[in-house]
């Protein structure tokens, strides 16, 4: 069987090594070729095919040209290597699945709506995401008709939403995609911590890193005093160094724009005593969960799978969407080292159920059973 997938991720024709190519090694075992139709990059792309079947196709147009190139260069890859469904990871604007709508209807060949994610559900933290959450909802009632079947990655978050707006329950796949290299991100022995806490992730309004920074600055004026590693960039990097230095915790916020292989993750994640998400909508969030198989508890606001993963607060701590729970969840949590490395042996135990190569031929099976009805 033959993939087409239209996906928002543009490091692998960067040269970057990051979790998109990881997933494509073990999920092109179960595809004769799979074509990949991704943003146009900032730089000329130094990669173009991955794991000898995997091909990206980079944008020529800016992107708020995209859902017309997607539909044109879609159908021509079509046409050209008989396909059998067409994946659209959608999100933002939703271009992508405008694109895949129109591929599907000149070749009728279906086409799946993945939405990992909708920013403001469960929590709205300002009016973008107010917004972001009618644009979804918009373009869900709009695909409903459209779409073969919608692809979520929680059962109890997203499929119910979707449902709400309107999508038939039959219509909705819950295929996880949090797909674990267990070989990499697992517990280790280590001969100390570098830091209390780490968040690792695209550095953007819906991280609620302002409540991570105010959390530790809310505890180091009771005179608690935690280390926090940020990993990743984005437009909210900057704004988060400098509110750390105005809350008076600048010397113990640590930033790192990127970590080149999943190895080097991995030992961040073992050397961190927490790992923390504030965030105010996830599919995953994946992060939290590598951390977790490493053996590292977690606290988190009841996003994605991490509401259900948390829950009974075996494996860390569920908080609220303010600075004030989280701190106290923090607090509580790092209270106590014996039971702090507790929680990180149920967490690893959790984690394990997202071993990469079967979670990854759930999906793929799901795909193939949706291509074949």
């Amino acid at each position: 069987m033959r993939l087409l997938m239209i996906s928002g991720d543009r490091q692998v024709v960067l040269g970057e090594k990051g979790p998109f190519y990881a997933m494509q090694r073990e999920f092109s075992r179960h595809f004769e070729r799979i074509d990949v139709l991704c943003p146009r990059p900032p730089r000329a792309p130094t990669v173009l095919s991955i794991h000898e079947r995997v091909h990206f196709h980079p944008a020529e147009v800016s992107p708020r040209r995209s859902a017309g190139w997607i539909a044109t260069a879609g159908e021509a890859l079509v046409r050209e290597h008989g396909h059998a469904l067409v994946v659209s990871h959608d999100y933002g604007w939703f271009r992508n699945g405008v694109g895949a709508a129109r591929i599907s209807k000149r070749t009728e060949v279906p086409y799946v709506s993945e939405i990992h994610h909708v920013p403001g559900h469960p929590f709205a933290s300002s009016w973008r995401e107010r917004f972001d959450r009618s644009l979804a909802r918009r373009y869900v009632r709009w695909a409903r008709d459209r779409a073969a079947a919608f692809r979520v990655v929680n059962a109890n978050e997203m499929a119910p939403l979707l449902s709400k707006w309107g999508v038939p329950r039959e219509k909705i796949l819950v295929l996880p995609s949090l797909y674990l290299d267990l070989a990499v991100f697992r517990p280790a022995p280590a001969d100390g911590f570098d830091q209390d806490l780490v968040f690792v992730g695209r550095m953007v309004e819906n991280k609620g890193l302002d409540r991570i920074v105010d959390a530790l600055a809310e505890l180091a004026a009771r005179g608690k005093r935690f280390s926090v590693l940020f990993v990743g960039r984005g437009p909210m990097r900057d704004a988060t160094r400098e509110r750390a230095a105005k809350r008076g915790i600048g010397d113990a916020a640590r930033f790192v724009d990127w970590v080149e292989s999943p190895e080097d993750l991995a030992r961040i994640y073992r050397r961190s005593r927490l790992v923390v998400c504030a965030s105010s909508c996830e599919g995953g969030p994946r992060f939290a969960v590598e951390a977790m198989a490493c053996g590292t508890p977690a606290v988190s606001t009841k996003v994605g799978i991490l509401g259900d993963l948390l829950a009974d607060g075996a494996a860390g701590a569920l908080a609220g969407f303010d600075s004030a729970s989280l701190a106290l969840a923090i607090e509580r949590t790092l209270a106590d080292e014996d039971r702090r490395r507790a929680l990180g042996a149920h967490a690893a135990d959790l984690a394990a159920r997202f071993e990469q190569s079967r979670t990854i031929q759930v999906y793929a099976d799901g795909l193939k059973g949706l291509a074949v009805a």
